[in-house]
């Protein structure tokens, strides 16, 4: 047998060293290398939190007492609760909740000090946007602690023998939306935009670099065709897939999951239109300035990554740090898990879901010019 039938420790030398020279070469892999595990250690160190703090509240107060008074400086004062918005009516309030700008609402009724001190325990009542359980479940659990600090500290001298064993005031939960605190009643609509967002950029992602890879660049760029053209005619398929795959879930949230559907499904439908071809215009915006397939699935695995853990789609939006929300601002994807839980859950109409809309119809503006740049640079 002749020696070079053994394994070479110096030919391994040789081709692990051209190995690690062509991957610096690529820039895009070696930074995707270094970058991935940084944004997971940033983004289940400080993004992920199964016990949000600082959730918006509203507050409907109609009675100016120091009672009353105490109880929004005790929520203040919660780690809880941000006081972010005061209610001049229960319609404003209930605006509110269903354009999701706040997760409670607080009403503190008239002359609520007065029948204190009568004994006549008044009610106060909490509403909480119960369309993510895990979003309201800790601070309706430190409701409790939360208020008997309140009475400790204002029920004093004339007024301790209101502290007793009982409250002097009552407190009602209403839990809208979802009262029986169903996880899937949030996970199933929300995970309509997770599906879309993978299928769309990813499909995308690898349209004209597979053009590239398998040589028939050349006879798209000699066809007598405009990039706008181009792009049309390789997302719009994808459109229609979308919607089939839209429809998938929403018969299955509805006759196998048993999600409520009490808005209209014809709305939906609008919003869906401006989310696909956002995720799609996006995975052409990557596929033009990808050199390779490898290349495109690097870019879009790091708009899937944000888009499952920063939409608050697995956690709480509002319970994420603030430079977590930015990023998740950003992405379409967050704008619409908010419209189809609204809808769906909610029964919310145009009204209601236009702060939402908006955004992803300037994403797609944006979006889609820079699409058009990059592939003309493709062209030159």
């Amino acid at each position: 047998m002749s020696f070079d039938a053994y394994p070479s420790l110096r030919r391994m030398w040789a081709i692990m060293i051209k190995e690690l020279k062509q991957l610096r070469r690529d820039r895009g892999t070696f930074a995707m290398i270094v970058m991935i595990p940084i944004v997971q250690l940033l983004l289940f160190g400080y993004a992920i939190n199964t016990d949000p703090k600082n959730m918006p509240t509203a507050i409907l107060s109609q009675d100016n007492g120091p009672f009353a008074r105490g109880i929004v400086a005790g929520l203040k004062n919660s780690s809880y609760f941000d006081i972010v918005r005061e209610a001049a009516s229960e319609d404003e309030a209930r605006l509110l909740l269903q354009q999701g700008k706040v997760q409670f609402v607080v009403s503190i009724p008239e002359n609520f000090g007065r029948d204190i001190v009568r004994g006549d325990k008044p009610s106060l009542l909490i509403e909480a946007d119960a369309t993510d359980p895990t979003a309201s479940a800790g601070a309706l659990g430190a409701v409790g602690g939360v208020l008997s600090q309140i009475v400790r500290e204002d029920f004093r001298g004339a007024l301790a023998h209101l502290k007793g064993t009982d409250a002097p005031y009552q407190v009602q939960v209403h839990k809208l939306y979802n009262p029986e605190g169903f996880s899937r009643y949030n996970i199933v609509p929300g995970l309509m935009g997770i599906v879309l967002t993978m299928t769309g950029v990813m499909m995308t992602a690898m349209a004209l670099t597979r053009e590239r890879e398998r040589g028939t660049m050349e006879n798209l760029l000699s066809m007598p065709v405009r990039p706008i053209e181009v792009m049309a005619g390789k997302i719009l398929p994808y459109v229609g897939i979308g919607y089939l795959q839209a429809g998938i879930i929403v018969f299955t949230a509805k006759f196998l999951f048993g999600v409520p559907i009490i808005g209209s499904l014809w709305l939906l439908s609008l919003a869906l239109i401006f989310f696909i071809v956002c995720n799609l215009a996006l995975g052409f915006t990557m596929s033009s300035a990808a050199q390779n397939q490898m290349q495109a699935m690097q870019m879009s695995m790091t708009v899937l990554l944000p888009s499952i853990l920063l939409s608050g789609y697995m956690f709480p939006f509002a319970g994420m740090p603030v430079w977590a929300r930015i990023i998740g601002d950003m992405l379409p994807v967050t704008y619409f898990m908010r419209i189809v839980r609204s809808v769906l859950l909610k029964g919310s109409g145009f009204v209601e879901i236009w702060p939402h809309l908006w955004p992803m119809f300037i994403f797609m503006i944006l979006i889609t010019a820079l699409a058009m740049k990059l592939y003309r640079k493709t062209l030159d």
